[in-house]
């Protein structure tokens, strides 16, 4: 999600940091098995979850939470592969289905099927022959806008990738890079997915011919670039439409101070691109007793209830609450655009150099 999201993900003005709670201090870590008594999680930079959770986590495994954050989601997965062979952590979290395929192509994780891995929602589960990642949480990548901007036009925004292309909405939307960005690859697939391998970089040429502005990643493209959000007006951005999730508007109000009836933002449907992040033991975790208990707490009630408004995704797990804020502001889209994993792995990197050539040069 990104990120998931990473969402990261979309919390506005969090001013989030590395978690690193205190844990237990009285040698009784490890799990009793006199290992490290530390469990390190990598992962992107909208890593996020409430103290009190982790230090249940901590009270109940015995280990010391330490949570490295590192970029965004592309960057971080690139690292980490560059880095397996000795890794700066036990458990990565934030790979997405976009960039699944390159994490278990090179090895990044070994098998671990965590506990409660049968209470994942079936349409979430990946890899299930070899348990090499754990599905975490769920979210849409899909183009927000910014709602006063289009009132005090008096133009409709818009609700569908075609839409984007028409007249009216030149020199509005920034997205991010597709090559170093996990919402900019996913609007890249959605377009795919919606135009079929040939008809995509169509698209994207009469995207460009109408004034679309590329960004390195998502920070830039939403707190800097998009007029909508708050800290786009802080900056002065003038993009009233850009590519960030479905979980931003419920973000901009949770946030907001005093907080709005309305959020000031929507989402164009029609746009949606569904992303599902992952964790996983990393193939060289030197703690990996602990990084099997960080994976089980993952995907436990506990965390999946307190994940939505702290990386601003929905939790996978059956039963898991989903908070109001979500329902009324942010909901999942209904018809999102999804991709095959194999079909990504197959065309992601070609997709993203020719990509790459049409857009940026």
């Amino acid at each position: 999600m990104n990120t998931t999201k990473k969402v990261t993900i979309l919390a506005v003005g969090l001013g989030l940091v590395t978690l690193s709670a205190c844990g237990s201090s009285d040698g009784g870590g490890g799990g009793g098995s006199g290992g490290p008594k530390t469990v390190t999680l990598v992962s992107h930079n909208s890593w996020a979850a409430s103290e009190d959770v982790v230090a249940a986590f901590e009270k109940e495994s015995g280990y010391e939470l330490k949570v490295l954050k590192d970029g965004d989601a592309g960057s971080a997965v690139n690292k980490a592969i560059l880095t397996k062979d000795n890794p700066q952590g036990d458990v990565f979290f934030g790979v997405d289905n976009t960039l699944l395929s390159r994490a278990l192509a090179n090895g990044l994780f070994q098998p671990y099927e965590a506990e409660g891995s049968d209470l994942v929602l079936p349409e979430y589960r990946v890899d299930e022959g070899k348990h090499r990642v754990t599905p975490v949480d769920t979210g849409d990548v899909c183009v927000n806008y910014d709602k006063e901007w289009f009132g005090e036009q008096g133009l409709t925004p818009p609700k569908t990738f075609d839409d984007l292309i028409e007249p009216e909405y030149k020199d509005l939307l920034v997205v991010e890079n597709a090559s170093t960005s996990s919402p900019g690859l996913g609007f890249l697939l959605g377009t795919a997915a919606r135009y079929g391998d040939e008809g995509w970089p169509d698209y994207w040429k009469k995207l460009k011919a109408n004034g679309v502005k590329v960004v390195d990643g998502w920070e830039q493209a939403y707190n800097e670039e998009f007029s909508g959000s708050a800290g786009g007006r802080q900056a002065k951005g003038d993009r009233p439409l850009v590519v960030s999730y479905a979980s931003s508007p419920p973000a901009e109000v949770i946030y907001a101070d005093p907080k709005p009836k309305t959020a000031p933002t929507g989402v164009a449907e029609g746009t949606c691109f569904r992303q599902v992040e992952y964790a996983g033991l990393l193939e060289n975790a030197k703690n990996p007793e602990g990084g099997k208990a960080l994976l089980d707490f993952l995907i436990s009630k506990t965390f999946q209830d307190d994940m939505p408004l702290n990386m601003f995704v929905h939790p996978v797990r059956e039963a898991a609450q989903v908070p109001e804020e979500f329902v009324k502001f942010g909901p999942q889209a209904k018809d999102p655009q999804t991709m095959d994993p194999a079909k990504i792995a197959e065309n992601r990197d070609q997709w993203v150099k020719s990509w790459t050539s049409l857009v940026l040069k």
